[in-house]
């Protein structure tokens, strides 16, 4: 996103959606001076007008905004909904809700009187809503899906309209679609009020914004939050537990990712990162000998696969490795000081990211928990799998890495949200961004003074302090 709100001249207004990872600040349109046509507005400036088009011709123009007063009223949310469109990624919002305002009242008017409603204005109200649901839909720049059917998709203009058509409130699906998830609801109405007041949008919000837009607002899912070093459960939209987590240093951050998890593993190796065991573990074997291994309940595998074989340590160059010029596999074995600790919660990603136990729990004391390689130490591994698996976690035998099939795969989005709604959504908490991945102070347009929210530094808040609001 941009870090300054930028003027929407008219010209502006003609293109659609804006690209997720350029998004423009927004700022509030003007009204066309010159009146247009709804069916030449339809065609000029809307990129769905054609498949709107296709839709209407194979239903026979039956009307989805226009067939009753339930849906007329549906269809009088729109203009609300698209003024604030910018925030969404749709920077023509507000351009489209003076015409879809005008079009909603001649609607009124032409229903009062028992007059057809003419099909433009229908047509107009459906291209607008399907580039609105396209914006939301849009991809989200910096996140990688382990799992690939989590990722945001634009859906087809024909497949927008007929969820319309069907839903049984327009209303309610028109409410539920805008609103996304009850994270991103509440940072859009910090923006807008920012914007409302006549003061630029905070550029961090704005990014933030964008990174919420991909958590969902049904279902059971796990949000870690990295930027605050918090793991919450949750359910249709709502934290039902939360905990802490140890999250990645500066210089090994925990990435943005999405995933799902199908399995838990009871009795986990921790497989040491071949980087890791270069820097930390190799240069140790080379002074004090591969007794150090043993000592340490390390072993040295074939590979990570699940068929590993162990090799003999001395058979491996050690010297070799720590030059760089040779890679080993080495894994700690299952027990009390394994820094796996009894469980580990893993989920497709290509990044070798995962949820696990750990031994270290005095780290949780600190108000700072940046300290791991980019995995998320969680602080009761044991509540968490029990909200999982929805029974007591219990290892099936003393076996290492003993696999658990969930009853239902569970969501987890690892994200890094460093503006946190207050608990009563009148106040703005900015976490401190230890990753670097905001917009940089000298980027902003306004100081946190000037934002028309009270907005307090994590420096006087520990990462502790931050929870999910209940709502």
């Amino acid at each position: 996103m941009k870090t300054q709100i930028l003027t929407l001249a008219a010209a502006t207004m003609l293109c659609g959606a804006a690209p997720a990872a350029a998004r423009p600040a927004p700022a509030p349109a003007p009204v066309p001076a010159t009146p247009v046509a709804p069916a030449l507005l339809t065609a000029a400036i809307l990129p769905s007008a054609r498949a709107v088009d296709a839709f209407y011709q194979a239903h026979s123009n039956a009307p989805i905004w226009f067939r009753n007063a339930a849906t007329i009223a549906a269809a009088g949310q729109l203009p609300a909904i698209l003024d604030r469109a910018p925030l969404d990624g749709m920077a023509n919002g507000p351009t489209i809700a003076r015409f879809v305002e005008s079009a909603v009242a001649r609607a009124r008017a032409a229903m009062a009187a028992h007059k057809p409603v003419p099909l433009a204005d229908e047509k107009l109200l459906s291209s607008a809503w399907a580039q609105y649901v396209a914006a939301l839909r849009s991809p989200v720049a910096g996140i990688t899906y382990g799992d690939p059917a989590l990722a945001p998709r634009v859906p087809a203009v024909d497949q927008v309209l007929t969820d319309a058509w069907l839903a049984p409130s327009l209303t309610a699906h028109v409410a539920g679609i805008a609103a996304v998830n009850p994270i991103y609801g509440q940072l859009r109405d910090a923006a807008w009020q920012q914007l409302r007041a006549g003061r630029a949008v905070d550029p961090r919000l704005l990014t933030n914004l964008d990174r919420a837009r991909i958590l969902p607002s049904r279902g059971r899912y796990i949000i870690v939050n990295a930027a605050t070093a918090r793991l919450s459960m949750y359910e249709d939209g709502r934290p039902v537990d939360t905990m802490k987590v140890v999250v990645g240093k500066p210089a090994t951050p925990t990435p943005m990712l999405a995933g799902t998890i199908h399995y838990a593993t009871f009795n986990p190796y921790w497989n040491i990162p071949t980087d890791t065991a270069r820097e930390e573990v190799a240069p140790i074997v080379v002074k004090r000998g591969i007794k150090y291994l043993k000592l340490a309940r390390y072993e040295v595998a074939s590979d990570w696969s699940e068929q590993a074989t162990v090799l003999d340590p001395a058979t491996i160059d050690w010297k070799a490795v720590v030059a760089g010029t040779a890679e080993v596999h080495v894994r700690q074995l299952p027990g009390p000081d394994n820094m796996m600790g009894q469980i580990k919660f893993g989920f497709a990603n290509e990044l070798g990211i995962f949820l696990h136990d750990t031994p270290r729990k005095e780290l949780f004391s600190e108000d700072s928990r940046n300290y791991s390689h980019g995995c998320v130490r969680v602080e009761d591994a044991m509540r968490l799998g029990r909200w999982l698996m929805g029974t007591e976690p219990v290892a099936p035998s003393t076996q290492p890495e003993q696999f658990v099939q969930l009853a239902r795969a569970v969501p987890v989005y690892i994200t890094y949200l460093t503006a946190v709604p207050g608990m009563d959504d009148a106040s703005l908490t900015f976490a401190n961004d230890v990753y670097g991945r905001d917009p940089k102070a000298d980027d902003q347009t306004s100081s946190a003074a000037d934002t028309g929210l009270p907005v307090v530094k994590l420096a006087t808040i520990p990462a502790s302090a931050i929870v999910p609001s209940p709502h």
